[in-house]
């Protein structure tokens, strides 16, 4: 394959306003001595954070946190952080990553782009280039598990098996913990079932709930109202993790009974932070490596539901909008001979 390719006009996907998806050029990406450019092969739409900005529910005024966003939550804005491609140019300065080298790069849906060279995370050279975007994901998914704290023998219930729950519950599975799911859409519990894990369609009687008596819950469905169904099937001082970003939309929490009386925990879990216990060891660059190793121990590729080109991107949004639970993992392609 070669990697050598002139300079040419990207294309990027923008959201032009409340579920609106355009495909917009772009000047040609020029990398500076401490840059690479990339030619991307695919890119993962994430079905909680990237919809929810499509659908405009996210505080127009909170800040991008990523350097490769562009625009603002208000729209126009330039969203996605799950870009895999090859390494067609680097500057003068730049060792490694080599030409070649396919990489992950925190980046929106764009058909080539400049990053610095450091923000780049090389995969094994053969791996298929939409499982590769699945780091992101899992990254998340560590962090979260990080952040419940997950003892041998647990028995912690996970709402939600979307990608981040599905790897979430995976992840639980293998620290000791047994795992329960809850997911309503019936293409996900049988995603969730392939993977190994148990999974309910719903746990909506009280007595059921009960009975559960879990050491954890974890929220990973984006839907608040899930809350007080997690807090009611904990025993004594359990706790809850929240996964999910809400953006707009309000949770109605039961604290005056069961949450007061079990000395129940709420924790938060946000990825664009180390916890605090574990900073003196880690930092991010170590948690994504762990999370590439994580994504070549596991078969992922029964997460990869949906492969469309990135110029019919509008009718994958679409679907995903029209459609809540039919996917699991779904990717724009680039090059269908790389992907």
């Amino acid at each position: 394959m070669t990697v050598e390719r002139h300079r040419m006009p990207a294309r990027a996907v923008w959201f032009s306003g409340r579920e609106c998806v355009e495909i917009l050029y772009e000047g040609p990406p020029i990398p500076g001595p401490n840059d690479i450019r990339v030619h991307a092969l695919a890119s993962g739409i994430s079905q909680g954070t990237e919809l929810m900005v499509l659908r405009g529910l996210a505080p127009a005024s909170l800040p991008l946190d990523l350097p490769t966003l562009e625009g603002t939550y208000d729209f126009p804005i330039k969203f996605g952080y799950a870009s895999v491609g090859r390494v067609v140019e680097r500057g003068r300065k730049v060792r490694h990553p080599a030409r070649g080298d396919l990489v992950f790069v925190h980046h929106p849906h764009q058909t080539e782009y400049v990053v610095p060279a450091v923000d780049a995370v090389v995969l094994d050279p053969h791996a298929d280039a939409a499982v590769g975007t699945l780091l992101a994901n899992m990254e998340t998914a560590v962090n979260v598990v990080w952040d419940a704290e997950p003892r041998l023998g647990e028995h912690a219930v996970v709402f939600g098996q979307g990608i981040v729950g599905l790897l979430v519950a995976r992840l639980l599975m293998l620290a000791g913990t047994r795992v329960t799911a809850v997911e309503p859409h019936d293409e996900r519990r049988k995603t969730a079932r392939t993977m190994g894990i148990s999974v309910l369609a719903s746990i909506d009687v009280e007595e059921e709930r009960a009975h559960m008596h879990a050491d954890l819950a974890v929220e990973c469905s984006g839907n608040p109202g899930a809350l007080n169904t997690a807090i009611s099937c904990l025993a004594m001082e359990g706790r809850v993790v929240v996964a999910s970003w809400y953006g707009l939309k309000r949770a109605s929490i039961d604290l005056g009974g069961a949450f007061h009386r079990k000395r129940l925990r709420l924790i938060s879990s946000q990825v664009g932070s180390i916890p605090s216990e574990m900073g003196a060891r880690w930092d991010r660059r170590r948690r994504i490596e762990l999370a590439r190793d994580l994504l070549s121990q596991l078969d992922l590729n029964p997460l990869i539901t949906h492969r469309v080109p990135f110029e019919e991107a509008w009718s994958l949004y679409k679907l995903l909008l029209d459609n809540p639970g039919s996917a699991v993992h779904a990717v724009l392609t680039y090059d269908d001979t790389d992907v």
